[in-house]
């Protein structure tokens, strides 16, 4: 297939630079997988789509304060947006300019001269990753996520050109795992008073984390899709997660993925070592997926997927098409710009059933 078979055209006023004040006030479309019908709701009103025994899967991880900002000893600035943990205090990480970022260069934060040693956070670029990241091997004083805290900045999306005034707002209310290095954007919409209302419903609600990484922006650059290099990111399901869905899904409830990052785990793992093959069923799992989801593909585990709208040609929205078929994909999309929905991270949401 081809990358274009994805392309549709946004007007940019529709790119949400905000969330809304509340988060589950979000527009809601529904599209029937199967006849590409359409409905318009609101994301407060999904209690009434589901039913008891079904399970929604969802992802808790917690985005870091990534994006870092430091001085060289030169006195240059350079931008640190961290990806990947690497043990013994190094990360995988984005450079800015990645020309000053040489294998040797000192960088302090917060700051703070190279020379200070009382400052929170040095970092020294050890070398470079496959792909061309940098590493980085951090120097600092008690636990690193702290400090991360104190002097680190949400890593938002480059469509995202407006400041984030409160930092929670770019965190899903169950997020307990912090990892990520962008949101799980469909969980967003969610509050934890909607949770309770869709437990009493007797709907399950499992929880895995996947560590989202900024791969999950970067362009398809080959035109033949199937050329394209998925990125890697880390997942873990536990045994109760894996018992929730594969409970449900033995006694007839549907499968609902909350975000492609959840999908992208629940069907890694459902071929992967924890699982049991095509029937979908799952066992305790950890370790890296690079799975890559476009049409063609033979769902074995997610039955439904609550998602955002997602960019042009982009792996998410091949991921949807896979699910709901490449024309009720656009036809979706397509009335979703004549109703005026917002669209991308802090935007408005589908639910494809």
């Amino acid at each position: 297939m081809k990358k274009s078979d994805f392309y549709y055209d946004l007007p940019r006023e529709l790119i949400a630079q905000t969330p809304l004040e509340r988060r589950d006030a979000s527009r809601l479309m529904t599209l029937n997988k199967i006849t590409g019908e359409t409905a318009h709701r609101y994301f407060h009103e999904l209690p009434e789509l589901l039913f008891p025994g079904d399970c929604l899967v969802m992802n808790d991880s917690r985005v870091i304060p990534a994006r870092l900002f430091g001085r060289l000893a030169t006195g240059g600035a350079v931008e640190i947006v961290l990806l990947r943990e690497q043990g013994g205090g190094v990360w995988e990480a984005l450079a800015r300019p990645g020309r000053k970022a040489r294998p040797g260069a000192r960088i302090s934060f917060g700051n703070a001269d190279v020379s200070d040693k009382d400052a929170a956070l040095f970092g020294t670029i050890t070398g470079a990753a496959p792909g061309g990241n940098k590493l980085i091997k951090f120097e600092y004083e008690g636990i690193f996520l702290e400090t991360l805290e104190k002097l680190g900045k949400m890593p938002l999306p480059p469509y995202i050109k407006e400041e984030l005034r409160d930092a929670e707002r770019y965190q899903t209310v169950y997020s307990r795992e912090p990892g990520s290095a962008a949101a799980p954007t469909a969980g967003l919409h969610f509050t934890k008073e909607l949770i309770e209302k869709i437990g009493r419903r007797g709907v399950v609600t499992a929880y895995l984390t996947l560590h989202v990484g900024l791969g999950t922006f970067r362009p398809v650059k080959t035109e033949e899709i199937e050329e394209h290099e998925m990125h890697s990111e880390y997942f873990s399901i536990s045994q109760k997660t894996a018992e929730q869905i594969n409970s449900a899904r033995r006694n007839g409830g549907r499968i609902i993925a909350v975000g492609t990052t959840a999908c992208r785990a629940i069907e890694s793992a459902s071929q992967m070592r924890g699982g049991a093959g095509d029937d979908g069923a799952l066992g305790e799992f950890s370790g890296f997926t690079d799975i890559f989801i476009y049409p063609g593909y033979r769902f074995k585990c997610a039955d439904a997927l609550i998602t955002n709208f997602h960019l042009p040609e982009s792996t998410l929205i091949m991921l949807v098409s896979a699910l709901a078929g490449r024309e009720n994909t656009l036809a979706a999309y397509e009335a979703a710009i004549r109703e005026r929905y917002r669209f991308f991270s802090f935007g408005d949401a589908m639910l494809v059933k």
